[in-house]
């Protein structure tokens, strides 16, 4: 439910309203416009009627949101979400760029990229320390090794670490992780969700293989109920007849979930075809639809990499599409960094 309120109320009143409303069960999210403040309503609305709410004098307003995600709605938090990551800002004019290597497999390999990607101007380090694989004798990551990898690269560069989650179990292992990724494969792990939400860092959300933009807003939903708001939505392709791309990258998801949501978009080019030199274009376009940034696979030896190197860029690819990047961003009105 959307409780919109009259212009400049009393403070000691929106929070007597606020505590009236916790005090039935309610958690809201208050959002401060321009013109008026808005207090969204969570939680079982049929508890209470709008007419009911409309009597308050400091009310202008209340109607029910009808779509069934609440907290990652546009309507009840109108303002864009800014997500903060160790002083990098994803959202409402930034574009940040994440980069480095699908597997993190040795400490050389890993600071050698991030050293690189760094100087090429990505504010953000990628790397998988836990890898979901189709074939069960594919490499499966360093698992906890890989983190302290991660962590070490992180040392060496500054650069915030993003890297995915898959066991609701080793959510501990990632107390120094500045982003936690929940991957495609874990989008509707419920519980894996739901323990996110009560974790008090960012999480990067990938859309699943076969998912509607829908569902993964309703996923997102799982990890704000629990009081978690820092979600970052992450389109990486989904799955269709077409055999030609390892996926189909659906640029139509960042206007289409700017507009249902206020929660920031980025885009995985890397993933959303599975080929190399499809990442520049889809990058570009990445931009050119809004996107608040990008997600790229990069590899200082793709030939050799032990997991998805025909997706990955070499750092002197990656070092020019940056600079491509940086220039359409720019025209667009917004930052990196």
């Amino acid at each position: 439910m959307i409780i919109v309120l009259k212009q400049n109320p009393e403070k000691e009143k929106v929070d007597g309203l606020i505590e009236m409303l916790h005090g039935k069960g309610f958690s809201t999210n208050l959002s401060k416009g321009e013109s008026h403040t808005i207090i969204g309503l969570i939680g079982d609305t049929a508890k209470i009627a709008p007419d009911e709410l409309s009597t308050i004098d400091i009310v202008e307003s209340a109607t029910r949101v009808s779509e069934p995600f609440k907290a990652a709605n546009r309507k009840m938090h109108p303002e864009n979400t800014v997500v903060n990551v160790n002083g990098v800002s994803i959202g409402e004019g930034m574009f940040q760029v994440i980069a480095g290597p699908c597997s993190v497999e040795s400490e050389e390999q890993i600071i050698e990229v991030a050293n690189d990607v760094k100087k090429s101007g990505a504010t953000l380090l990628r790397g998988g320390a836990f890898k979901p694989r189709t074939s069960p004798y594919a490499f499966q990551g360093l698992h906890a090794d890989g983190l302290k990898l991660l962590l070490e690269a992180k040392k060496a560069t500054g650069l915030p670490i993003v890297t995915e989650i898959m066991n609701v179990n080793h959510v501990d292992l990632f107390a120094d992780v500045d982003v936690i990724q929940v991957g495609a494969r874990n989008m509707q792990n419920f519980d894996l969700l739901k323990e996110l939400g009560r974790c008090r860092k960012p999480i990067l959300l990938k859309r699943g293989l076969a998912n509607t933009m829908e569902e993964m807003l309703m996923s997102a939903e799982y990890i704000m109920a629990g009081g978690n708001n820092d979600v970052i939505l992450c389109e990486r392709g989904i799955r269709t007849f077409e055999t030609k791309t390892r996926n189909t990258l659906d640029l139509s998801a960042v206007p289409m979930l700017k507009k249902l949501s206020h929660l920031p978009v980025i885009i995985d080019p890397s993933h959303a075809t599975g080929i190399s030199w499809m990442v520049e274009p889809l990058a570009k376009a990445s931009v050119a639809v809004g996107a608040d940034g990008l997600m790229i696979e990069v590899h200082n030896n793709p030939a050799k990499a032990l997991c998805d190197g025909a997706q990955s860029l070499n750092p002197q690819q990656f070092d020019t599409l940056m600079q491509d990047i940086k220039r359409r961003v720019e025209f667009e009105g917004k930052k990196i960094g």
